[in-house]
């Protein structure tokens, strides 16, 4: 089965609909979320309803447990509390119930889906201790799934675990998975690209095949920027879009 794995959409409208158009042309056949379905930008509503649409299998997002008020903002930085707080007085009662009702981590087939770090929404996996850590988590898990899927970070990563030894593969394409090692991939952000790539990221994983495939796809930011300042969020998060930062 061909499944594309999205996550930090970030109600970024335009990217979520042009990832999905080339989701489509891959011949995907299911598509999983991350997390941070919302925040920053100015359709969350239209997201959600996309996502329910395509029976996606998502998990709850930092970002979403906020808008959703399940925990308060008061960690966030100015902008990103900013967004959340406008989100949660855009949300219809039915995407505020779909939000609150996402898992905050789930076995998906051969596969664990969570957004920031194993048991924890909130935390960034970044560095190689890190990596130590999920990588022992991900091991312990009922079933012991191979491959977990995170996001948070906005930034593509692949890193694998074999016997101990940690390693990162970010300088490919297309990774193919080898059956005496776990892994931990992140797909980047659809919504929010923070690697200098303003291109929508996402990737492709091929469980028939044993192939992951990191993709990016141009959208209307000029579009998405519009909305952006015309809801009245602040100019900053049109700006970043341009700079993929």
């Amino acid at each position: 089965m061909r499944i594309a794995v999205l996550s930090d959409i970030h109600a970024n409208l335009e990217a979520l609909l042009a990832v999905l158009e080339r989701t489509r042309a891959l011949k995907a056949e299911a598509i999983v979320c991350l997390g941070d379905i919302v925040g920053y930008n100015a359709n969350p509503n239209e997201c959600i309803d996309i996502l329910r649409a395509e029976r996606a299998a998502c998990v709850l997002g930092n970002h979403d447990a906020r808008a959703t008020g399940l925990e308060g903002p008061e960690r966030f930085n100015p902008l990103a509390r900013a967004a959340v707080l406008w989100t949660r007085e855009q949300l219809t009662s039915e995407s505020r119930q779909f939000l609150a009702g996402l898992p905050r981590e789930e076995r998906v087939r051969d596969f664990f889906l969570f957004h920031g770090f194993i048991h924890d929404t909130d935390r960034y996996l970044y560095s190689r201790d890190d990596a130590i850590e999920n990588f022992r988590l991900l091991a312990g898990l009922s079933g012991g799934p191979q491959i977990g899927f995170f996001g948070h970070t906005h930034l593509v990563a692949a890193l694998s675990e074999q016997r101990g030894i940690v390693s990162a593969s970010l300088d490919r394409e297309e990774l193919d998975l080898v059956d005496d090692r776990r892994y931990l991939i992140n797909p980047g952000s659809v919504g929010q690209p923070r690697d200098g790539d303003p291109r929508a990221s996402f990737l492709l994983y091929d469980d028939e095949r044993r192939r992951v495939s990191f993709l990016r796809t141009a959208y209307d930011i000029g579009k998405c920027r519009y909305k952006i300042i015309s809801a009245g969020l602040p100019p900053q998060l049109a700006d970043r879009l341009e700079w993929g930062r």
